[in-house]
């Protein structure tokens, strides 16, 4: 195995960092079509309901102390203060609010009509609610000069230290009825009753007859100011129309002497909706134009046949009798020089003679053509000429109809006008008679119904209630509290987290060991939980990808601490326990551990080989198992990346990969550090180990965006440190066989034998 170690090293060692990619880009391949998000079909709403209620249930029980202390805390409190108060006695006067008062007069009020609406009632309720109410009802029982009325209702530390100093001062009428106000207004409650028009009005106060009182009294000011609303709407209404009907007497005589001068102005004496005769002049107009329109085009249409044509077969030529006589003239001419071109040349005294004739015919035939067209071209210009007068005569008929409508429409709007001030003017003043007239009889749309009585026994403070309150308001605060807790902590917790944050298959989940024991020595018992799960986790990874389990892996993860180390060693066992030839090496030149989890001999190792210093054969050592090598980190180097990122790596792999099944990389953590990306890169597939309660979110998020920029190929992850009570339900199944944990005395042996080297 030594030979085979070195004698091929400078040979594959050029072909080893191709090879390993080659097997890297297999295995993304293979990984193409994963959806992380989850399995198979997706799960139905009423089991993701199930899901959450659990989730919330979960939280709930987890934080069950802050929830119930923080109700206790509430209903002590809640006690406290109820117990400090001072027993009030409640007073209720009921009213009776109608849609509007008893009308004497039709039309005479000038409140606005009510129709009883949702509006109108609330501005009712709003106006006891007010504090001109208040005041009204403090001025009217004189309460401001009752001292006992400002004591105060509840002991309190503040309330204490307030009184004292307020002894020393001394308020005025006007600060003791603003004063007396607030405490009516904090004591008083208006309550409707639902599908009437009636309302309950409700005070407390410590003294039952003082209750009362000022029930009767709200009731009794709430009449009284109703009705001084209504005459002061009266008067108001007197002087607005009043000061209105002056104006508009003003405008009505403006109004009617402009339309008078208008008139006289424009000699209208009145516009009506009569034709005009202007309008039927243009409207006779427009007929003539309509037809002189079609004479026009009729003459037109002779003129240009004629003029663009020189045959003399034309319908205007052939139907004129000159013409035709003529033609018939030329005619026999033409036959009698025909026929003595039989016996005399053309030269002959009387054939130019005949021939005279006919050229003599043809001009008087070509004249009386040039008339026809004359004539014809003269009946065209005639009719455009009438065409054009009348087009003038229409805009000129249009231009004075225009005018004509203007006038009318300018003298209709100063009519309207005149009507509309005459109408105002006259409304306004019976208007005015109405209320003049009203304003003198009182009416009233308020009713007290029942009077306040003198309670018999203290209506508040009511400790059931407040302790009700108290515990309702102690819960909501606590599971707020609870929830706040919750968002605030970003740990992931559970493998649902992993896969939604980093979009990979979750390959295995490691429960935490709830023993005291190491957790090397919790591996080793093959029927432990975590033991189970590491199995579990080892028989995913040969399901991997298509060639099944890699021939070199790397594990990392973002942090210290989650488990990495541990988890390498938990896989060189099982693949050495299934036959498999495993070289486990520890990676991580800046903080190795396996070789004290092992209990190997650390003074030479992977760096050694990184630095030519030593070959593989020299640096491997043997373990506790017959079929798993160990190569440990050596002396840490100084440039840790730089060793990493040579391509000696690559040869390693290469060169392990004749003599072993699988090569295990123990790797540092991504963040900080250059080494977990080098080793990934270098490795054919890389495990990614994530601490359950350990790993935070954004620094997961930071490690994986790493591993992507390095283009990594990463098979998934693996949840370490899992405890289902910590996300509220389930996860899995759980091996419990009722044995114990415990470790057979030939491994206990086998643990504590010294390291040796081994020769492959």
């Amino acid at each position: 195995m030594q030979d085979s170690f070195r004698g091929g090293a400078d040979d594959r060692s050029r072909e080893a960092q191709a090879l390993i990619r080659a097997d890297s880009h297999a295995i993304a391949t293979a990984r193409l079509g994963y959806v992380p998000l989850g399995y198979g079909a997706e799960p139905e709403e009423e089991e993701k309901l199930a899901v959450s209620l659990r989730r919330y249930v979960h939280l709930l029980l987890k934080h069950k102390f802050l929830v119930l202390g923080t109700a206790f805390v509430f209903c002590v409190l809640g006690t406290i203060q109820t117990l400090m108060k001072t027993p009030l006695y409640a007073a209720n006067v009921s009213i009776q609010i109608e849609r509007e008062g008893a009308k004497i007069v039709e039309s005479g009020t000038t409140s606005p009509t009510e129709t009883g609406s949702v509006d109108f009632l609330r501005t009712q309720h709003e106006l006891l609610r007010s504090r001109s109410m208040a005041e009204r009802v403090v001025s009217a029982l004189n309460l401001y000069k009752d001292d006992t009325f400002f004591k105060p209702r509840d002991v309190s530390a503040l309330g204490l230290i307030t009184g004292y100093f307020s002894k020393t001062q001394t308020l005025s009428p006007a600060s003791k009825i603003a004063k007396a106000s607030d405490i009516l207004i904090s004591n008083v409650t208006v309550m409707p009753v639902p599908g009437s028009r009636l309302v309950d009005i409700r005070y407390l106060d410590p003294d039952p007859h003082r209750a009362q009182m000022i029930a009767n009294g709200y009731a009794d000011a709430y009449v009284a100011s109703n009705l001084n609303r209504r005459f002061e709407a009266n008067a108001y209404a007197k002087t607005f129309l009043d000061d209105q009907i002056k104006q508009l007497q003003i405008r009505l005589q403006e109004s009617e002497q402009a339309l008078i001068d208008f008139a006289e102005k424009e000699r209208m004496v009145e516009v009506n909706d009569k034709t005009s005769i202007a309008e039927n002049s243009l409207a006779a107009a427009n007929a003539a134009a309509g037809q002189l329109i079609s004479e026009r085009i009729k003459n037109e249409q002779l003129w240009r046949q004629v003029e663009s044509s020189t045959a003399i077969n034309l319908p205007q030529v052939l139907s004129n009798q000159v013409i035709d006589t003529l033609r018939g003239q030329r005619k026999a001419l033409e036959t009698q020089y025909q026929e003595k071109l039989e016996n005399f040349k053309p030269s002959y005294p009387e054939m130019v003679q005949i021939s005279n004739k006919i050229k003599e015919v043809d001009r008087q035939i070509n004249a009386e053509i040039k008339t026809i067209r004359n004539s014809l071209k003269a009946g065209y210009q005639s009719s455009l000429a009438q065409e054009n007068e009348m087009r003038a005569r229409i805009e000129e008929l249009r231009t004075e109809v225009l005018d004509l409508q203007k006038k009318g429409i300018r003298y209709n709007i100063l009519k309207r006008e005149v009507d509309t001030n005459r109408n105002l003017y006259n409304s306004l003043l019976q208007r005015l008679k109405e209320v003049d007239i009203a304003s003198g009889v009182g009416s009233n749309n308020i009713f007290i119904v029942d009077r306040a009585i003198v309670p018999t026994s203290p209506s508040e403070p009511n400790l059931s209630r407040a302790l009700f309150l108290a515990l309702g308001l102690g819960l909501v605060t606590g599971i707020g509290i609870s929830c706040l807790l919750e968002m605030i902590d970003d740990r992931v917790r559970a493998p649902e987290e992993v896969e939604q944050i980093s979009g990979l298959p979750t390959l295995g989940i490691i429960p935490r060991d709830q023993s005291d024991m190491e957790l090397s020595v919790v591996i080793k018992d093959h029927r432990s939980h975590v033991a189970e799960a590491y199995r579990s986790f080892a028989t995913a990874l040969q399901f991997s990808t298509d060639s099944g389990l890699p021939r070199s892996i790397a594990v990392t993860s973002a942090g210290a601490g989650e488990g990495k180390s541990t988890t390498a060693i938990a896989m060189a066992r099982h693949f050495a326990q299934i036959g498999l030839r495993v070289l486990l090496i520890d990676a991580d030149l800046r903080r190795p551990s396996l070789h004290i989890k092992l209990n190997l001999d650390n003074s030479m190792g992977f760096s050694n080989y990184l630095t030519g210093a030593s070959m593989p054969p020299d640096l491997v050592q043997r373990t506790d198992h017959p079929n798993l090598a160990f190569m440990a980190s050596g002396p840490l180097p100084p440039n840790a990346a730089d060793l990493l990122s040579g391509p000696r790596v690559y040869s390693l792999i290469s060169l392990g990969s004749d003599v072993f099944n699988v090569i295990i990389f123990d790797s540092p953590p991504v963040l900080g550090l250059a080494d977990a990306q080098l080793l990934s890169g270098a490795a054919a597939a890389t495990v990614f180990v994530v601490g359950a309660g350990d790993s935070r979110k954004g620094a997961l998020r930071a490690a994986l965006r790493r591993m992507y920029m390095a283009r990594v190929t990463l098979l998934g992850t693996l949840v370490t440190k899992f405890d289902p009570k910590t996300v509220g339900y389930a996860y899995g199944h759980e091996y419990d066989y009722q044995y114990g944990y415990h470790m057979d005395t030939e491994d206990a042996d086998r643990s504590t034998q010294k390291p040796q080297l081994a020769r492959y």
